[in-house]
Formats: C-alpha cells, structure tokens, sequence
C-alpha cells in the first residue's frame, strides 16, 4: 500500500491517474477505469478532462451508482458526464453506465452481466465516507459480506434507498485501486481505515494481484 500525502490534491490526483491510462494504453492498448462518486472527485474530473488521452480507448465504469435516472442531480453518471464525458467528448460507446431509474435487482444483475464474470479494471477509483463506507458498501448492509457476486443491489437503511455497487470480489481483482481523500475528511477515521480496522469497509480493500493506493489530501 502506498500512502501519497499532498497539498496539490487535485494536481497530483490528475497526474497518477492519467500517469497509468498512458502505461495501460501503451502496454494494452486500453484502460478500464471506474469512477467514485461523490463531491471529492469532481475537480479531479474536471483537470482530467484537460488532459490529451486517446480518449476513444478508454472504458468508463461506475464502482457504485444511486437509484435515481442519469439527469438526476445525485447521479454519479451525471457528475462525471458534466466534468468529464462531456468537456472531454467522451464517445458515448466508451461509458458503460449502471442504469440507476430501473429495478435495483435488475438493475444490479444486468451490470453485472455486461461487465462478465472475467472483467478486470486497471484502475478502480474509491471514495470513504464519514462512516468508513467505500462504493456503497455500507458497514452493516449484505453487500460487504457477498463473495460470489461482483455487483450486487444493496438497501441502506439510513439512507431508506437502495443502491447499485461493486463488490469487494470485483474491487479486489483490479489492477490498481486508488482512493481519493481531500482535506476535508475526518483524519481519525481515515487512520483507522489505514491501519486495518474492518469494522470500515474501506479496510477491506486489499487487491489480490495489484495495488493500492491512497492520495489524502492536506
């Protein structure tokens, strides 16, 4: 595991991810990535979006999504449309999008079956919330504990909303994972996630045959 500790959050974010689009593009000719949701990513996004990449080549996916239609003001695929797919024009057949306005269930297994039983992301971008969660894997919901599935639909209750999300089998198998802190995240908590303690599903993120990394924010 790797800790990156930093003042230029934005800056150096931008820099690792499009530092291994390049390498992935170059040694595979393309580059899986899926994006976190949430307020922390956008400006990263946004820098992205400015960046010379072979754009055409590159496969977007969504660790996680809320169960709202894609113009709806909580939807990932609506903040990475409006600072990334768009400024950056994106083609449309390189997003694959979790289709959040349909039947959870539906919704979970049909991602699951476009993505396919061997899918392996070169980047998985997470995010931690105040209570450790990361994706939408809450502490205390089923989906924390799936180890067959890959994508899974997962109610929590003290959000009453169901959400669609990446489970550990399918973060863990990733090439590289990154989680993305800014400043304004609770430091105890983050400590604890960095120290191990699985009570914070964040902990739980180990990649089997890859690496970890943290760019925290200061």
């Amino acid at each position: 595991m790797k800790v990156v500790r930093t003042k230029n959050f934005v800056t150096d974010a931008t820099k690792f991810i499009v530092d291994l689009a390049r390498h992935s593009l170059f040694e595979r000719g393309e580059f899986r990535i899926a994006l976190a949701g949430g307020l922390t990513p956008r400006p990263v996004y946004a820098e992205m979006s400015r960046k010379k990449l072979r754009w055409e080549r590159v496969q977007f996916t969504f660790s996680d999504e809320r169960c709202v239609p894609p113009d709806d003001e909580q939807s990932n695929y609506r903040t990475a449309a409006e600072c990334l797919f768009e400024p950056a024009r994106i083609p449309e057949k390189s997003v694959l999008r979790i289709r959040g306005e349909i039947d959870p269930k539906m919704a979970a297994r049909e991602y699951e079956q476009i993505l396919g039983p061997d899918y392996r992301h070169d980047l998985i971008l997470l995010g931690v919330g105040d209570d450790g969660h990361t994706a939408s894997l809450f502490p205390g919901t089923p989906a924390v504990n799936e180890t067959q599935r890959r994508v899974v639909e997962n109610f929590v209750p003290k959000l009453h909303s169901w959400r669609i999300s990446f489970t550990f089998p399918l973060i863990n198998s990733a090439r590289d994972v990154c989680f993305l802190v800014n400043a304004k995240k609770n430091r105890a908590l983050i400590e604890k996630v960095l120290a191990g303690d699985e009570q914070y599903p964040a902990a739980r993120v180990h990649p089997t045959d890859g690496e970890l990394t943290w760019i925290i924010g200061e």
